[in-house]
């Protein structure tokens, strides 16, 4: 179907890191997004990523790159390029994934999406000027926000969209109660603002606004070189920080087409498998106190601190570990590890009995959670939904077994999934999914070789430190190393594995030097939360509160 979709458009081809990219005209991108979706049976838009060609050697400003999953693990670039005075058609009726996408994309760039729902700037506040992303937009340059906005207007529109609210009058703002949750409130387990209009107590709409924690990761990835942002990727999800680090140091191995040494990648998937059980430990434990629970959350967090403890013994670390290196680990394993391990995962997997002991047939518990905030296969995977919340609607999509990596596919464990994606399914996916990373942990302490733990390559990895105090040409690869830092070769990649809350992409652009010229991070809990509003309208205040919690939303990964 490649081939095809090459003929029907007439598009420019190219290949990097067996993905394809296809340069299409704008006026295609509709009926080319619709070829992808329904053709080539390409399930996701992952993402869309925008490019500022202002320092390359392009014809056009700016670049859009639409990024396609597909649930067999192959993956599909459409690019389209445009100037700064143009606009392109939106995606989102085909799509929805591609609502919160394009408005990131207008936001931070300043390209337009005709025919949005909702064109307005979605992590950068209502009264910012300019579009900070652009390559033209000094990064020491910051505007501060003097009055919030009241979301009144975009709650008219969205009452609009949905037959609630007439255009000759504003007579919703007495028809209906508003009441805002958040950006600063425990339920919302991070700063995270929804205004809501009830009728009654049912949620007839709902209005997200995040932003509150975005720090600029992108723009602070285009001046640092690629080994200094790994401290950066903990902060994204830091309730499984491992795994941003194995995320991006992969995704940047791959790029250069080097293989780690086999106990590293041992050490990835033990450290991986780790900060998943401590990341779905986070979730369920902080739903259980949502709804009172508290012995449950006790029992979820009590052996979680014992893996803390470990990781801080092991990294220096317990939450911003900053252990993976791009080309291997930072230090290898202390003596006595494997026994130390062993027994807390014990304690772990005794933890979560206990607490499927007193809620699989709670009657209490589950008319809290059955059948409430459903969504079906087919939205959650439109909306961009991967890792549990999308097995949880049934969808059978982990890339750990449909684009294996780190010798996963050697690895005999199981991929739980829901059957009708209520808060429910997504509970127990993630009850479950520790029980199988528990089994694969103990698969890979019993399977982790001898021998070093990074590659051999001066043009990547530093020296011991052994070797720099005593050997002058270890001392100058050193010094190279640090003030050059590492140089990928020039053009657009993605990578992506298997994150806490699904797939975790980077998007990198490289013009040949030490920096990244662009970074786009694919953050899986930003995909989640553009389906809340729908998930919860009809719903109770006490129900969108355990459904925020069961889609796992991690403030600093959502807003960078």
């Amino acid at each position: 179907m490649l081939s095809s979709f090459i003929s029907k458009f007439s598009a420019k081809a190219s290949e990097s890191n067996k993905i394809t990219t296809a340069v299409i005209d704008k006026a295609q991108i509709l009926e080319a997004v619709k070829f992808a979706r329904d053709e080539m049976k390409f399930e996701l838009l992952s993402d869309i990523a925008c490019v500022d060609n202002l320092n390359l050697n392009k014809p056009k400003r700016f670049s859009l790159y639409y990024i396609f999953s597909s649930l067999k693990g192959s993956n599909f670039i459409i690019q389209v390029d445009l100037d700064e005075s143009e606009s392109i058609a939106s995606v989102s009726q085909i799509y929805k994934s591609a609502n919160w996408a394009e408005r990131e994309c207008y936001d931070q760039y300043g390209v337009k999406f005709a025919n949005h729902p909702n064109l307005r700037r979605i992590l950068n506040h209502k009264d910012f000027i300019g579009h900070p992303l652009r390559k033209d937009y000094p990064i020491d340059k910051y505007q501060i926000l003097t009055q919030s906005d009241s979301l009144v207007d975009e709650m008219r529109d969205q009452l609009l969209s949905l037959g609630l609210a007439s255009e000759e009058n504003d007579e919703f703002k007495i028809k209906y109660t508003f009441l805002n949750i958040g950006p600063s409130h425990p339920a919302t387990h991070g700063t995270i603002r929804n205004f809501m209009a009830l009728d009654g107590e049912k949620i007839a709409a709902c209005v997200t606004e995040i932003g509150y924690l975005h720090r600029g990761f992108e723009k602070s990835c285009e001046t640092h070189t690629y080994a200094q942002i790994i401290p950066y990727t903990d902060r994204l999800n830091y309730c499984s920080a491992m795994l941003n680090n194995v995320g991006y140091a992969k995704a940047v191995e791959d790029i250069l087409g080097v293989s780690i040494p086999d106990r590293a990648i041992f050490m990835r998937v033990i450290l991986g498998e780790l900060a998943r059980i401590i990341d779905h430990e986070v979730c369920l434990g902080a739903m259980f106190v949502d709804m009172g629970a508290l012995t449950n959350y006790w029992y979820l967090y009590n052996p979680r601190e014992k893996i803390y403890n470990f990781l801080s013994r092991l990294t220096g670390a317990r939450f911003t570990n900053s252990f993976a290196r791009i080309g291997g680990m930072a230090h290898d394993f202390y003596d006595g590890w494997q026994s130390e391990l062993l027994g807390y995962l014990k304690e772990v997997e005794k933890g979560i009995d206990d607490t499927l002991t007193l809620v699989e047939k709670n009657r209490i518990f589950l008319d809290r959670v059955q059948n409430i905030c459903k969504i079906s296969a087919e939205d959650a995977l439109s909306y961009g939904f991967t890792g549990p919340n999308l097995r949880a609607s049934g969808v059978d999509y982990d890339l750990r077994k449909d684009k294996p990596y780190y010798y996963y596919d050697s690895f005999d464990f199981n991929i739980p999934v829901g059957s009708c994606g209520d808060i429910h399914d997504r509970m127990f996916v993630r009850f479950y999914e520790m029980k199988e990373s528990i089994a694969i942990i103990r698969q890979a302490i019993k399977r982790i070789p001898d021998g070093d733990i990074c590659i051999k390559d001066k043009d990547i990895m530093l020296p011991p430190k052994s070797e720099v105090y005593g050997n002058i040409e270890a001392l100058i690869n050193h010094f190279k190393l640090i003030f050059d830092g590492i140089k990928l070769p020039v053009g657009h990649y993605y990578g992506a594995s298997e994150g806490g809350n699904g797939e975790l992409g980077f998007f990198i652009v490289s013009d040949g030097g030490t920096m990244p010229y662009r970074l786009k991070l694919r953050p899986p809990c930003f995909y989640a939360l553009n389906a809340f509003s729908d998930m919860v309208r009809g719903g109770l205040i006490a129900d969108s509160i355990l459904n925020l919690g069961s889609i796992n939303i991690i403030a600093g990964e959502l807003d960078r």
